[in-house]
């Protein structure tokens, strides 16, 4: 394992500087946008639009990296993310702001592809398992970092744009000075939506509900901490303390689900993840019990979309864990497409508040469908059950990875028994 990951160390670089600017970025925008008068409803389109463009992205992109190569296709999309960055500085207007997310989303997932298919092609089938997870770690760390990177200058100056375009554009140097010869890109073949959804109704829905809810926090997480009067520090660890929580949490509550029938699991993490989300609504702007209710709801919120697609897999043949997993991946970014935009009209209206009742609808809502669908029939598993894999959104090019590592664990929980 140690050769495999002195050999990707370049790639697993990439991945981290790439993070830091861009998980800074994210929060950055929606704090400067609330200084600069934008309404609740600006900010929460503005994290749809990202994810749109994400969508988009993820359509499109795969072919011109083919046309160009991974190393020009990453020193392109790079280029664009810095452009992006800089662009919010030079023209602060809503609407230019909205634009530059949709280059900016789509850009991003041209980076993911290429990291993550080289990730893919060199680890090898049998060590892509341990390759997904330690890109996890760095993924959610780079995450958590950048958060911090918020105390060095306030929002409303230059500097901290100028740190997010710095660390994105150091991204490029070790990924474009990488001696790996280029893999090829996975074919993108997805099952239709409707054979999806008619496999495993329950992944589906999650998918889907934690996509409105997810996309909602990380688009308006840190504007819900400002508009209850805290600052920029303190929106800063809230959005640690939720990915430290998901970086906790994912793994027991993963290991719990490959014993249970999935959709009950999902039925009780998704009602802990509505009591922590009314945790975060009762405790207000108490520091110490925000951070607590948060940790907890980042612990379980980031869980249900891992258990989604372990559950569907559950229902897939191993030809099919690919294709299935990758239309799941739509599902859960049009969920984080259109979440956003939802909670930030509701803040509009409610108040900061608005959020966290977002969060308690959206997960709510899909306990009591979990539960209709186990009260319908028992869970019919195909072939082997699925090992749950903790994991982030990022593009279709991890899930080679996760799919590989799905059918590692079965055959070895095969042979063992």
């Amino acid at each position: 394992m140690l050769p495999v990951v002195a050999r990707i160390l370049a790639l697993l670089s990439g991945t981290i500087l790439l993070l830091l600017g861009v998980g800074l970025l994210n929060t950055l925008l929606v704090l400067r946008g609330a200084l600069e008068g934008f309404s609740d409803s600006i900010l929460g389109l503005m994290g749809s639009s990202y994810f749109a463009g994400f969508l988009v992205g993820t359509l499109l992109v795969p072919r011109l990296i083919k046309r160009i190569g991974h190393i020009r296709g990453f020193a392109f999309f790079t280029a664009a993310v810095g452009a992006a960055v800089l662009g919010h500085l030079m023209v602060i207007d809503p609407w230019v702001w909205i634009a530059l997310r949709v280059i900016a989303g789509a850009a991003i997932v041209g980076l993911y592809i290429v990291i993550e298919s080289w990730l893919s092609s060199d680890a090898g089938e049998a060590l892509r398992g341990r390759v997904f997870a330690v890109y996890m770690v760095c993924n959610l760390g780079a995450l958590a970092a950048a958060q911090q990177l918020l105390n060095v200058d306030a929002p409303s100056g230059y500097l901290l744009f100028v740190i997010a375009a710095f660390f994105v554009s150091l991204a490029a140097m070790p990924v474009s000075a990488t001696r790996l010869p280029p893999p090829e890109l996975p074919s993108g073949e997805r099952m239709t939506l409707l054979a999806c959804y008619r496999k495993a109704p329950v992944a589906v829905t999650t998918g889907v509900l934690s996509g409105l809810a997810m996309g909602a926090f990380w688009s308006l997480g840190a504007v819900y901490v400002g508009r209850l009067g805290a600052d920029e520090t303190v929106a800063a660890d809230f959005m640690t303390a939720a990915i430290l929580g998901g970086v906790a949490l994912q793994w027991p509550i993963g290991h719990f689900s490959d014993g249970n029938d999935r959709r009950r699991t999902l039925v009780v993490v998704a009602l802990i993840t509505a009591a922590a989300s009314a945790g975060m609504l009762m405790v207000g702007a108490d520091y110490w019990l925000m951070l607590a209710a948060t940790f907890a709801f980042g612990g379980v919120a980031f869980s249900l979309y891992p258990i989604a697609v372990a559950h569907l897999v559950d229902h897939l043949r191993a030809e099919e864990i690919l294709s299935g997993s990758a239309s799941l991946l739509l599902f859960h970014g049009g969920g984080a497409a259109v979440g956003p935009m939802i909670a930030g009209a509701l803040m509009s209206h409610l108040g900061p508040m608005a959020l966290p009742i977002h969060f308690m609808v959206m997960t709510l809502l899909l306990a009591g469908i979990a539960f209709w669908h186990t009260r319908r029939r028992a869970d019919v598993i195909v072939d082997e059950p699925a090992v749950f894999v903790p994991m982030v959104r990022t593009s279709q090019g991890a899930l080679d990875m996760m799919a590989a590592d799905h059918a590692t664990a079965a055959s070895t929980e095969t042979h063992a028994n």
